[in-house]
């Protein structure tokens, strides 16, 4: 028999180790710039997380040395996101409840982003919409919708005024800044920056410790702070509360009161 035809690497890869869960956007060759099939494929992966009762924290990064360059200007040229035949689709309703930014923003378990190299656009708003960043030296955010005549159409309009004020975010969408890791740090994008052969170890020590924590606490915590972005102080401290009362009544619960008495690490089981 001749030789067998290579099936293409997924452009998506999704692994488990023990309760973190990695997601690798994996067309280095296009610095991972994403196409429709994988935008499809990371909501899967990330709803997939958040109903896995064994996953307590997931990575995003992406292969290769960029993260994200947004979405493939290739693939809108001709039948994909953004081209005539996907907006004539789209006309009669818009549906977007299950793209990866709203899904992203919707997620109670604890999201890092690693972020390997550069995330322009899309590539952008996915690394904000993550509750942490860990940065490589060699990574950038590029803030550059408006020199290709669109807008941050995935969260990023949204969420860059809540984490660094109206001015801030204005100068670095109106100006289409490009900031490098250690820009992004000082202001607050990312919360470390390490050297690239660093960066997933760095990001699997803090989801390992996320992960030795009381899962339905870290989630019921992550809930509360997202809706507290919408909500008033005494409507936010009422709901914590209702929480809590969820909260006493669990096994972790138990666990954590016996293991600080016992002077011992609690072994939380979510439960």
């Amino acid at each position: 028999m001749g030789d067998e035809t290579k099936s293409n690497p997924p452009e998506i890869v999704f692994e488990i180790q023990g309760h973190v869960a990695i997601i690798t956007l994996n067309r280095p060759e296009r610095f991972n710039a994403i196409t429709r099939p994988m935008l499809s494929d990371l909501s899967r992966y990330l709803i997939e997380c958040e109903n896995d009762e064994q996953v307590r924290a997931v990575i995003l990064t992406g292969a290769g040395r960029g993260f994200c360059a947004g979405l493939d200007l290739l693939d809108t040229k001709a039948d994909g996101i953004g081209s005539e035949k996907d907006l004539q689709n789209r006309v009669q309703l818009m549906d977007l409840r299950d793209c990866p930014p709203m899904v992203m923003h919707r997620m109670d378990k604890p999201l890092i982003c690693a972020l390997n190299g550069p995330a322009a656009g899309y590539g952008m708003d996915l690394a904000l919409l993550a509750d942490m960043r860990i940065a490589s030296r060699t990574a950038k955010l590029a803030a550059l919708p408006a020199k290709r005549g669109v807008l941050p159409e995935s969260g990023g309009a949204w969420i860059l005024p809540r984490l660094l004020g109206w001015a801030r975010a204005a100068e670095i969408l109106f100006r289409a800044r490009v900031l490098n890791a250690q820009e992004s740090m000082e202001l607050g994008l990312v919360n470390e920056v390490v050297e690239p052969e660093a960066l997933m170890d760095t990001a699997l020590v803090w989801a390992g410790e996320i992960a030795a924590n009381a899962p339905l606490a870290i989630r019921a915590t992550k809930r509360m702070m997202r809706l507290g972005l919408d909500e008033t102080f005494e409507t936010a401290v009422d709901h914590v509360y209702l929480q809590l009362m969820t909260l006493f009544r669990t096994q972790d619960y138990r666990e954590g009161v016996d293991a600080f008495l016992d002077k011992r690490a609690p072994e939380f089981q979510g439960r």
